[in-house]
């Protein structure tokens, strides 16, 4: 049985860009509902940054308000909303070690990978999060609370893993299965049945009835473009534009809701200049912008496709495919199965990309898949490409992929950018291609087992990401090099090691060569892991 101290390292933001390692933080008391869950390993993750960055402003750190009992929020002591300090890290592998006489879901000894959005523990924002508002795995004893990792509908948040896997492969799934949700979020091509529409035109709406009796909404608001301005403060699930007044689009997009739609039928007309379209909205709010050169509405939401997946034939270019997450969405691509796929990874570094051909040519040869490298600081792409997944968080780069878009293409603005970030879209262009931006954040716990399914097939390897390890006292040398994007792949913790310092694959040879010798030519093993926590 496992001895659990009283105290322990943990990893603590304590406010905006305010880091600490506490050496003393108390390991929490066990209540009737909880469980105390050790942590195998915790993946560190670009959003890892940004709630640094932004600590008690951003939307998952605040007070829920639905959800669960909120009498039951002060019983939970890992609950840690607005200003207090927390334990980031939300992509951890774990083991219950002790658990509350009210738990039934779970039991000790079970070893479980942590979804971490719990989507139904809602903040007025956006959702509760493991490692955002309740302290996450970068300590070496995390607690949950079973009324917040089962949903009411009976959903479990936590996923039993078997001992097969390294704790590294399955920390790894979690950055997986956010690449995996990107493909799967199923898109609506239609009104939001029983929402709210807003019908802009100073005309005739042609093909509205139509539209409206397929999917009827429960209300529906038509105004003229010179009236737009008594909408302020609305907000509405679909908004068709008959125009192409760029003023009164950017005007209006700015009411659309969460998961919502936005169709401009621009009836022949041009819209004249590159429009300002939030593209982080896109990605945290899931809004889509979508649209016609006719006179139709349908004919704009006709186009949306069922998911953001790759198609046979496709043209995939990833931008900035050499960083941790470009390297998992170029080596999905090269497993995916679809047929006559080529793929072209970019970077700014041909050290990186280097790095990242050494890891993807073995797996793309073996497909058959062609892929090509480029450096976009030598070389210009050329446009055309079907399929693009931008990886860079800026928002000019991502208005620059519409531009390398062809027709019917799909762009996956995956890099998170904050909500309110404006890009200068080619929004013409857009409807005239037929160019479908979509953007994800999170994933869901079916995209989790899809990963761990994909790992017991042995179509992935979720090793071949993993860049460097650490224990507590490299983290801040591993949190800087996620911010600085210097890592070629994943960084994993492991807070049971305090003393190792940040160490890369590629250096083990000389740092831990008991260690190196068990990776397999460079790739982190089960047994290389094995080496590192017994310290031969």
């Amino acid at each position: 049985m496992t001895q659990i101290p009283a105290t322990q390292h943990a990893i603590q933001i304590v406010g905006v860009d305010e880091i600490v390692h506490n050496t003393e933080k108390p390991v929490d008391e066990v209540g009737p509902f909880q469980m105390l869950l050790q942590v195998e390993a915790c993946g560190i993750c670009f959003s890892d940054t940004k709630l640094l960055h932004a600590f008690d402003s951003h939307p998952r750190k605040a007070e829920v308000i639905s959800g669960i009992d909120l009498d039951a929020l002060p019983e939970i002591p890992s609950y840690k909303p607005g200003s207090q300090p927390v334990v980031p890290g939300h992509e951890p592998v774990v083991r219950v070690v002790k658990a509350g006489d009210k738990v039934t879901h779970f039991k000790v000894g079970d070893r479980l990978l942590v979804q971490a959005d719990w989507k139904h523990l809602r903040t007025p924002k956006s959702n509760a999060a493991f490692g955002y508002n309740f302290d996450g795995a970068l300590q070496e004893y995390a607690l949950v609370d079973e009324r917040c990792v089962v949903s009411p509908d009976g959903e479990e948040f936590l996923i039993h893993v078997t001992d097969g896997p390294s704790a590294a492969a399955v920390g790894l799934i979690e950055p997986w299965a956010t690449v995996e949700g990107s493909y799967a979020w199923k898109e609506r091509d239609h009104l939001k049945e029983g929402g709210r529409l807003l019908v802009i035109t100073d005309g005739d709406a042609n093909g509205l009835d139509a539209l409206t009796s397929a999917h009827a909404p429960a209300e529906t608001v038509q105004v003229a473009p010179g009236e737009i301005a008594s909408l302020e403060g609305q907000v509405f699930d679909d908004i068709i534009y008959y125009g192409a007044d760029p003023e009164v689009f950017e005007a209006t997009a700015a009411l659309l809701g969460t998961r919502a739609t936005y169709c401009i039928v621009l009836g022949g007309k041009e819209i004249g200049r590159k429009v300002g379209i939030d593209i982080g909205r896109v990605h945290y709010d899931f809004i889509r912008f979508v649209g016609t050169t006719g006179d139709d509405p349908a004919d704009g939401y006709a186009w949306v496709p069922a998911t953001g997946e790759l198609r046979d034939g496709d043209d995939v270019a990833i931008i900035g495919a050499a960083g941790p997450m470009g390297m998992m969405h170029t080596i999905r691509a090269v497993t995916s199965g679809f047929a006559d796929l080529k793929v072209t990874g970019t970077d700014l570094s041909s050290d990186r990309l280097a790095h990242l051909a050494k890891t993807v040519d073995p797996i793309a040869e073996e497909r058959g898949v062609p892929v090509t490298y480029v450096n976009t600081g030598d070389e210009e792409l050329k446009p055309g490409f079907t399929h693009i997944s931008c990886m860079v968080p800026v928002a000019p780069l991502v208005a620059q992929a519409v531009d390398l878009a062809g027709e019917g293409a799909i762009l996956n603005a995956f890099a998170g950018i904050p909500a309110g970030t404006l890009g200068e879209f080619d929004l013409q262009g857009i409807v005239e291609r037929r160019i479908f931006m979509l953007g994800t954040s999170g994933s869901d716990v079916s995209d989790m087992r899809t990963v761990l399914r994909k790992i017991e097939e042995g179509v992935i390897d979720t090793h071949i990401s993993l860049d460097a390890v650490t224990g507590m006292k490299g983290f801040r040398d591993a949190i800087d090099s996620v911010i600085n994007r210097t890592s070629g792949g994943k960084i994993m913790v492991f807070p049971m090691l305090h003393d190792l310092e940040l160490t890369r694959l590629v250096d083990m040879p000389e740092k831990l060569p008991h260690v190196a010798e068990k990776l397999n030519n460079g790739i982190w093993t089960k047994e290389a892991e094995q080496a590192l926590l017994a310290g031969e």
